[in-house]
């Protein structure tokens, strides 16, 4: 018998199985261009995907076409993009073949698999009896705290006692998942 949390653990996999599809499918077709973007343009990128869901959860259409998870999708990705582009800085050029994109993914694709399990396994699948729309707010107040950690970073201070950027990315990212999953569901 599938426990829930082996059954979460796949859905999260299936989830990030589709965004690295279409990862590499955008790669194809841009090349890994977003290795031009400062992290102060992701975290502004995040907060207009994030800030699109909460309008149309709060207006019930869309006037695009578009839904809401496929925003999760692009949230899941450009988190993983900030993560690469913490660790490896931004560049004035593209420095990254498809391969080499793809294998920084994968390997920020599967720390944060591994950080939902160990979540999940301490919150006991919590996730499952929230709302979507919290999911929602969540990402923006993670963004948000983004936003100030970058602001204090210009000013030449540093935080004092919270996580750093990578930790809110990972925890946006897993949001998003949550979400994308739930909304398969529905």
């Amino acid at each position: 018998m599938v426990t829930q949390e082996e059954k979460t653990n796949k859905q999260f996999e299936q989830v990030i199985g589709e965004c690295r599809h279409l990862f590499e499918s955008k790669l194809h077709d841009y090349g890994a261009s977003w290795r031009i973007l400062r992290p102060q343009s992701l975290t502004d990128q995040l907060f207009i995907k994030a800030k699109r869901i909460r309008s149309l959860e709060i207006k019930k259409e869309s006037l695009v076409g578009e839904g809401i998870r496929p925003e999760f999708i692009a949230l899941i990705n450009y988190g993983i993009v900030g993560l690469i582009q913490l660790s490896e800085g931004f560049r004035d050029t593209v420095d990254k073949t498809p391969d080499e994109a793809l294998a920084l993914y994968d390997k920020y694709a599967l720390e944060a698999l591994e950080l939902m399990k160990r979540k999940n396994h301490d919150y006991d699948e919590a996730w499952r009896g929230m709302r979507v729309s919290s999911y929602t707010d969540f990402i923006l107040t993670k963004i948000q705290r983004v936003k100030e950690i970058e602001d204090l970073a210009e000013r030449g201070e540093g935080v004092t006692v919270s996580e750093g950027i990578d930790a809110n990315y990972m925890d946006i990212i897993n949001y998003a998942v949550f979400g994308a999953i739930k909304l398969s569901e529905e």
